[in-house]
């Protein structure tokens, strides 16, 4: 099942969307986090653009307008990137709604269907790997 991803402003300004693939119709907000970062960083990794747009600002990185900016252009590590990501949400780093209903913790099933709206609402800067 293919679910659309957006980053969103209070205001409901779209940032940036990402399609991301699940196997299953029931996943954990955990699961969706964890996929959307992975993605995020294998786009990256295999194209290696100068900029990464993504959840967490990679360690070494400047934040611009068009994103995270590395110093050098190398490969960032997902697996620490899904650690400070998840270790955010759990501080209220930022929201995952659901269908506009903001999620609770990680372990929350959530039912996905071709209408499921999931979007990231921002609150502080976040650095990972």
């Amino acid at each position: 099942m293919t679910i659309i991803i957006k980053d969103e402003t209070f205001a409901g300004k779209v940032l940036h969307e990402l399609n991301l693939e699940f196997a299953s119709e029931t996943v954990t907000v955990k699961d969706i986090i964890t996929e959307r970062v992975l993605k995020e960083v294998e786009n990256y990794n295999n194209q290696q653009p100068e900029y990464f747009k993504g959840l967490i600002q990679p360690s070494a990185a400047e934040k611009t307008l068009n994103g995270y900016k590395l110093k050098a252009r190398k490969k960032i590590d997902g697996e620490k990137q899904v650690y400070t990501a998840l270790d955010a949400f759990q501080k209220n780093g930022f929201f995952v709604l659901i269908d506009n209903l903001q999620s609770e913790n990680l372990e929350q099933e959530v039912k996905l269907s071709e209408n499921t709206s999931i979007s990231f609402v921002q609150l502080t800067p976040l650095v990972g790997g």
